[in-house]
Formats: C-alpha cells, sequence, structure tokens
C-alpha cells in the first residue's frame, strides 16, 4: 500500500506588530480620556468653589448622581444593541406609583408593604421593558418609536393610577433607606455602584454580554452563527426596565414621596451620561466603566455651576455643550479607529 504524502504549508514568522497611526491617541481617547475629564472638572471647582470638596457636597453629588448611573447602567444594556429607551422617565414614575399605591396599603404591616412594593415596582419596569423590546425585536419597529409610544402610556397610567395626586406617608422604615449612609458615602450610592458592578460582570464575563455586543456590531453576523437576536434584544431591554424599577424604588426613599410626574427628563440624563462616557449610539462598543464616568461627570458638573451661582439657564445651555462635544469626541474616535484599521 502506497503512502499518501502529506503536505504542509510552510511555518511562516509572525509579522512584526506595527503600531497604527493614532493608536496612541486612539487609546489615550478610549481608555483614559472620560477619566482626565473629570480629573480637570473637578480640580477646576475645587479651586473656584472652597466648598466643593468638602465630605458634605462630596455625598451630595454621590446622592445627586445615583438615580441617573442606575437609569444610565440600564440604557448601557439597550444602546449597546443599537437601541435607545426613551421611556425610562415615564416608566418610572409608573413604578413609583404603582409601589408607592401598596406601600400605603393600610392592610399591609409594613414589613410586607415594603416587600410588596418593591416587587411591585421591580415587577411593572420588567414588564415595560419586555414590552418594549418585544415589539421592537419582533416587529423590526425602531425603538426610538416603541418607547416614544411607551413613555406615553407609562405616564398617562401614572396619571390615571394616582388621580394625578401625589402618593406619601410611608413607612419610616422604607423612608430610613433614602437618607442612609456609611462613612459618609450614601448607601443609595453603594447599591448603584454594586448594580453597574453587577451589569459589568454580565457584560464582559457572560455569553449574553457578549452576544449584546455582538448584535451592536452586525446582527446580522449573529443571526446567521446560529443565535437568536431577538432573545437577546427582548432580555437588554427587560434589563432595562428592572433598573428603572430599582431607580424608582431608590428615588422614592429619597423623596418620601411618590408622584405622577416625577421623572420628567430622566431619560435624557441617562442618554448622555451613557454617550459621555464612550458607548456609540450606534451600538457595539462602549462600557459601564465609561457610563458611572459619565453620570459622575453630569452631577460633578451640575454641583459646581450651582456653587459658583450659575443660573439653571445657562446650566442647561452648558450640559448642552459638554453632550454635544462627547458626540463630537466619539464621532473623532470613530474615525481613528478607521484609519488605523486601514493603516
Amino acid at each position: 500500500m502506497t503512502d499518501i504524502p502529506v503536505f504542509s504549508a510552510p511555518i511562516l514568522p509572525a509579522p512584526k506588530h506595527r503600531r497604527p497611526m493614532g493608536g496612541a491617541a486612539l487609546n489615550v481617547l478610549r481608555e483614559a480620556g472620560i477619566g482626565v475629564a473629570l480629573v480637570l472638572m473637578i480640580a477646576f471647582f475645587a479651586a473656584m468653589a472652597p466648598d466643593f470638596l468638602s465630605v458634605q457636597n462630596l455625598s451630595n453629588i454621590l446622592t445627586q448622581v445615583t438615580i441617573n448611573m442606575m437609569l444610565a447602567t440600564g440604557m448601557t444594556f439597550a444602546i449597546l444593541i443599537g437601541g435607545i429607551d426613551l421611556s425610562v422617565g415615564a416608566v418610572m414614575a409608573l413604578c413609583a406609583v404603582v409601589a408607592g399605591t401598596v406601600l400605603t396599603m393600610p392592610s399591609l404591616s409594613n414589613a410586607a408593604a415594603i416587600g410588596l412594593a418593591i416587587a411591585a415596582a421591580l415587577g411593572t419596569g420588567v414588564v415595560c421593558g419586555a414590552i418594549n423590546g418585544f415589539i421592537s425585536a419582533f416587529w423590526g419597529v425602531p425603538s426610538f418609536i416603541v418607547t416614544l409610544g411607551m413613555l406615553n402610556i407609562a405616564r398617562g397610567g401614572a396619571l390615571e393610577v394616582t388621580n394625578a395626586r401625589t402618593i406619601y406617608d410611608f413607612p419610616d422604615a422604607f423612608n430610613a433607606f433614602g437618607t442612609a449612609t456609611i462613612a459618609h458615602v450614601p448607601v443609595m450610592f453603594l447599591m448603584a455602584l454594586g448594580l453597574l458592578v453587577l451589569g459589568w460582570v454580565v457584560l464582559t464575563r457572560t455569553v449574553f454580554g457578549r452576544m449584546i455586543y455582538a448584535i451592536g456590531n452586525n446582527e446580522e453576523a449573529v443571526r446567521l452563527s446560529g443565535h437568536r437576536p431577538f432573545v437577546i434584544k427582548v432580555a437588554a431591554f427587560t434589563v432595562t426596565g428592572l433598573l428603572v424599577g430599582v431607580a424608582a424604588v431608590t428615588y422614592m426613599a429619597r423623596l418620601t414621596i411618590a408622584n405622577p410626574i416625577l421623572g420628567n427628563g430622566f431619560e435624557l440624563n441617562a442618554i448622555a451620561a451613557v454617550i459621555i462616557g464612550g458607548t456609540s449610539l450606534s451600538g457595539g462598543r462602549g462600557s459601564l466603566v465609561g457610563t458611572m464616568l459619565g453620570a459622575i461627570i453630569i452631577g460633578v458638573l451640575a454641583n459646581g455651576l450651582i456653587l459658583l451661582g450659575v443660573t439653571d439657564f445657562i446650566r442647561q445651555i452648558v450640559t448642552g455643550v459638554v453632550i454635544i462635544a462627547a458626540v463630537v469626541l466619539d464621532a473623532y474616535r470613530m474615525r481613528l479607529m478607521r484609519r488605523a484599521g486601514r493603516a
């Protein structure tokens, strides 16, 4: 029996890595740019406002960024798949009034009322998020339109449930959470930070997280590889809704009320934090670390301008300029990435 010769291709030495043009600038923009911007902003306000670095003011900043950090964490999941959720502020109001209604039921003990209220808020957020994801994924409707409709449904639902009235008189044990601190750090901020870390683990250490990035980059490739983008997209919006429910409970504890018009405009701050943090609106690129820094930048900016005596109208203008600058920076970063890929 004649042996069949086996031919193998010669093993060529690996080509030496050539640093792509703009690579250094790209790394700085992608990994350190947002952190450097935050440090410079803190240094500026510390120099201009003597009370900025006081323990009390820093604690206030952490309290102020908590809700936006929670909403932005959920918004990151939606934006990474190439979607967006404009309904988070209105859904937060709906979650709050549903929870507030349960929380003030006289027939329930305090412990039962608190537990059921939290479950009601989380459940309401999950249902709204799942509906957003299902309609957007199943019928291929842009999430911008779907969540805009949900915004009106949730806001109208919140007003209908309460008859446009504020719910209050919550149990003291529930309200205490809104003011609790550990070493001057608000407990609610620590909870937001814990949720963000959990989200980071999901996005970077699980198959589900990798699929979210993959769908944002090329949904068709994910489909052809045997995965179901529909399930991942619905799950991403469901996560967004879940975190909206958590934010609603936290906000209720902080204000000690549930108001049907709360959360108005919160979706814009959440989107701004995500975009400032470096997540691309086209999806597939970004991180929760950047989202956290983006939320802190918005909080630091608002707090610092207040200490400097800047009017509310000027603060809105400055915040808008920062958001536009972040979008321009994102476009410049994409240009550097394309240039680096061609080099």
